[in-house]
């Protein structure tokens, strides 16, 4: 399957979009500090070229904030087709506007914005719908309209199958279309507060809206990363009667349980078992905030190591199983390709509506969750943020997380513009001065 896809991805080139992934340099030949991939767990710090306005629609944007995220360890173990050595990574990210083209008008130099993972145009009829995910002209990617039959958006840092724009693990960022991507944040709400609108909170608030969670729902939650965790707050702010919280994670599990979820470790407990013992009739709505990284049993593992599959079924398997009949399934984790061994059966005779709630639509739910759920302190990030950062310490943040090193979960990684740390947020600290412990 892998030489398959090689032979496509060779085959055929990029297409026509209304921007280009590729930047103007300042002229000066001033450089920055990024976070670049250059192979399978091989991630460095270099100095590369501050972006210059590029696009009469540009925003250049120095970051006060950035951060990790889960579906990041995709590139770090090569996972995703389509990495270049020296890509920029990082799609989660916020800042100072430092430059504007000469097209925008919403923004000026010095306005404090979130910047959204995905490049909207504001123009095509998706992103008319505020489903910014899926703009129709912002990736260039013919591998992916070969793949998928239709191509996401542009999204930043995450490679040349979502159009190979740099990203924000960066001290500089270029944002094509920013009076699109960018949000304005109140001088009111501190970065710690801010940064997580630009993926964390809107996919995981999009996996609770997409499957319908409502009053009274029974709910399953597959995997208590970032992601998980964020599911299970917006699920008991929705009104669910019960959420098991499923993982390994001993430290997650226990911040599950003190939000008021019920856990399940699955090391523990066959989850099935345990499930469908304490609700007969099923869940509700489940959903998988885990991924493809990991397979549980040896025959995935085997399968995956020598690419019959990419992406692994046995999480979807247990939700169609748990779930009630007609019952609802969400994929928020991030998947790539094909899967063997899917319950199809049990899919169909069930009637379970099985939803790809795809990359989140940010734009449509950003302005909400500010508003309605920050600002009014019903969704505070400090149940998440675990850590803080400086910029050079990049690499080693990507083998702590990866491996889930001293409890690391959000980390909030500053750079030489951003501001100290708020009241009630970690301090900032050395990788090497973490505790050396697996959990």
């Amino acid at each position: 399957m892998q030489t398959a896809v090689n032979a496509i991805q060779d085959s055929m080139g990029p297409v026509d979009t209304a921007t280009d992934p590729a930047y103007k340099h300042r002229a000066d030949g001033s450089t920055m500090k990024a976070l670049a991939w250059f192979g399978n767990m091989d991630v460095r710090m270099v100095d590369a070229p501050i972006p210059d306005i590029s696009e009469d629609k540009d925003v250049i944007i120095k970051t006060t904030g950035t951060t990790i995220c889960g579906s990041d360890l995709h590139l770090y173990h090569s996972e995703m087709m389509a990495l270049q050595k020296g890509d920029i990574l990082g799609h989660e990210f916020m800042g100072v506007v430092d430059r504007v083209g000469p097209s925008v008008t919403k923004l000026k130099a010095g306005d404090r914005v979130v910047v959204s993972f995905q490049i909207a145009c504001g123009e095509c009829k998706f992103c008319k719908k505020k489903w910014s995910s899926m703009c129709d002209r912002t990736n260039n990617s013919s591998l992916m309209a070969s793949m998928y039959g239709q191509r996401d958006a542009g999204f930043l840092g995450y490679g040349h199958m979502t159009g190979g724009f740099p990203g924000g693990q960066a001290e500089y960022v270029r944002v094509p279309f920013g009076d699109v991507n960018c949000l304005k944040i109140p001088e009111s709400v501190p970065d710690e507060q801010a940064l997580y609108l630009s993926d964390v909170l809107p996919t995981s608030y999009h996996a609770i809206m997409d499957t319908r969670v409502e009053e009274g729902d029974v709910v399953g939650i597959w995997g208590l990363g970032p992601i998980g965790i964020c599911c299970v707050k917006w699920a008991l702010l929705k009104g669910a009667s019960k959420v098991y919280a499923i993982d390994t994670n001993p430290t997650r599990l226990a911040l599950a349980k003190s939000m008021g979820a019920i856990t399940v470790d699955f090391n523990a407990d066959k989850v099935t078992d345990r499930i469908i013992k304490e609700v007969p009739s099923g869940l509700d709505v489940c959903i998988d905030a885990t991924s493809f990284h990991e397979p549980k049993t040896m025959l995935h593992k085997v399968e995956k190591a020598l690419m019959l599959e990419t992406d692994v079924s046995e999480t979807p398997n247990e939700m169609i199983f748990l779930a009630k009949k007609f019952g609802r399934i969400g994929l928020i984790g991030v998947y790539a390709g094909y899967t063997n061994h899917f319950a199809i059966g049990a899919l169909m005779e069930k009637g379970v509506r099985f939803i790809g709630n795809g990359q989140a639509p940010v734009h449509l739910y950003w302005e909400e969750i500010l508003n309605d759920y920050i600002m009014t302190g019903k969704f505070d990030t400090k149940l998440m943020v675990s850590h803080r950062v400086g910029i050079e310490d990049f690499p080693k943040l990507y083998n702590k997380f990866d491996k889930r090193y001293a409890g690391v979960e959000k980390v909030f990684v500053e750079t030489k513009f951003s501001n100290s740390p708020s009241a009630g947020f970690p301090q900032l600290t050395k990788v090497d001065d973490w505790a050396n412990k697996v959990i």
